[in-house]
């Protein structure tokens, strides 16, 4: 039965694929092979025994190696084991000079250096889906908002693009973290490679360069766990981005504002007693399960604080850190990517939220014109604030105040106030930021590895 959401509501079988216990038996025994393979370049142990061991990894299977745990209780020496039993003769030099977490290190990294390609891939999409929406919402003029209440005006294409380059941030800093956290080692029971000898830098360097991953400089028992922490907490970084821009999804669904809404399928039920409703749940799932990810970094900087050369208290935390945050992640990327590129937008209500304040938004504006006819930008400020406030107490509009008011009307005729309160004119350069930043991100690629 399963226990875990994991398992039956969360999670993309691609992510889940490379965290499951076959494909961790599998990176496993690579390494191990490769770590032959560099022995027997070196000389350390028989030329031909890297090809038994190899041909015996291809027969090793992960009933044998449970059963061979059930009875000596140590998961890496069952499979050390299970290997051997596969490789004939060439059985005495599996695993020859290394410790158990030459092997689990190792084959984390390549884990790693997989789960990062699936989510620098899906991260990307995101980002395009992303540069699309703010492409064709460009003029799309909104209004702006700042401690919860409206400001002057905006465009979502801005919105958008701004969120599109900062997860184009993340896929930058994903690139340039990547090489660190995917790094392996060949040192040995405290790091010194005294079971390898002279040859033991050499074996590390080969076994590394067979896998396809950098070699760690120096370690004890163990990759230090930065590296890991690191990794961690650009996943944490990367959700709270979706988080808040499904908080903003929510916020701007409200029903009160309703600019925009998820996708919501025909036979879709909102509430089991509100037939009406229709709630934003993939939003709110997005935001839910981002602060599972981000709960991930305190465990993941404590595995780096390990006694001496290592103790084991990392272990256990880590079968559940690194499968959860990666799985979950890319389930909040994917999930994310979906809502945007399916979001309904509702110009009227848009519109009319725009138009909500009767002018007051459109202040600034008329502060900066002034200023530029010659009153004083804090003068300017002080007479805009006072139409403000009395056309706010009377419920007229902000146009009617400013002309009633003789300093401004001493400046500009009625129909200069009129053309500058337009909401669609006072959007600034946001169009043409826009149309750069998409010019600019479509020509970035995604290559981590």
């Amino acid at each position: 039965m399963a226990i875990h959401p994991i398992e039956y509501r969360y999670g993309h079988p691609e992510m889940k694929a490379v965290w499951n216990e076959e494909n961790r038996l599998r990176k496993m025994l690579d390494v191990e092979v490769a770590l032959s393979k560099a022995e027997a370049l070196t000389g350390y142990i028989p030329e031909g025994a890297d090809e038994k061991i190899s041909h015996g990894a291809r027969k090793v299977k992960l009933e044998r190696v449970k059963e061979i745990e059930d009875e000596i209780h140590h998961d890496v020496m069952a499979v050390v084991l299970a290997l051997a039993e596969q490789s004939g003769d060439a059985g005495k030099w599996v695993h020859f000079g290394a410790t158990s977490n030459d092997i689990l290190d190792t084959a984390t990294a390549l884990q790693i250096k997989d789960a990062g390609l699936i989510l620098a891939k899906e991260t990307g999409k995101l980002r395009s889906i992303l540069l699309e929406t703010a492409l064709s919402h460009k003029n799309t003029v909104c209004a702006g908002r700042t401690h919860g209440q409206i400001g002057v005006p905006t465009t979502y294409g801005l919105r958008f693009a701004i969120w599109a380059s900062e997860i184009d941030r993340h896929i930058e800093r994903l690139g340039q973290l990547i090489s660190r956290a995917t790094a392996g080692k060949m040192s040995g029971a405290v790091g010194t490679q005294a079971a390898f000898g002279k040859k033991g830098i050499e074996i590390q360097e080969k076994t590394m360069e067979i896998l396809g991953i950098e070699a760690a400089d120096v370690s004890n028992q163990i990759i230090q766990r930065d590296r890991h922490a690191e990794f961690i907490m650009w996943m944490a970084n990367t959700v709270t981005t979706f988080d808040k821009i499904c908080i903003e999804i929510r916020s701007l669904a409200r029903s009160e504002l309703a600019e925009v809404e998820e996708s919501f399928g025909k036979k879709q039920v909102g509430s089991s007693t509100m037939p009406h409703k229709r709630n934003p749940i993939k939003s709110e799932q997005v935001c839910g399960l981002a602060r599972i990810v981000r709960s991930m970094v305190e465990p993941a900087l404590l595995n780096n604080t390990l006694w001496d050369e290592r103790d084991l208290t990392n272990s256990s935390c880590e079968r559940i850190v690194f499968p959860e945050s990666c799985v979950l992640a890319d389930h909040v990327i994917r999930l994310t990517a979906g809502i945007i590129k399916n979001l309904r937008f509702y110009p009227e209500n848009i519109r009319k939220n725009l138009e909500l304040l009767n002018g007051l938004n459109m202040g600034e504006a008329i502060m900066i014109e002034l200023s530029k006819k010659g009153v004083g930008r804090q003068e300017a400020h002080e007479i805009v604030r006072q139409c403000a406030m009395s056309a706010r107490e009377t419920g007229i509009h902000m146009k009617d105040a400013l002309i009633k008011n003789e300093t401004v009307s001493g400046y500009m005729t009625e129909s200069e106030i009129i053309r500058i309160m337009d909401p669609d004119s006072y959007i600034g350069t946001a169009v043409e930021q826009v149309e750069t930043l998409v010019k600019k991100l479509e020509k970035k690629r995604i290559d981590i590895c």
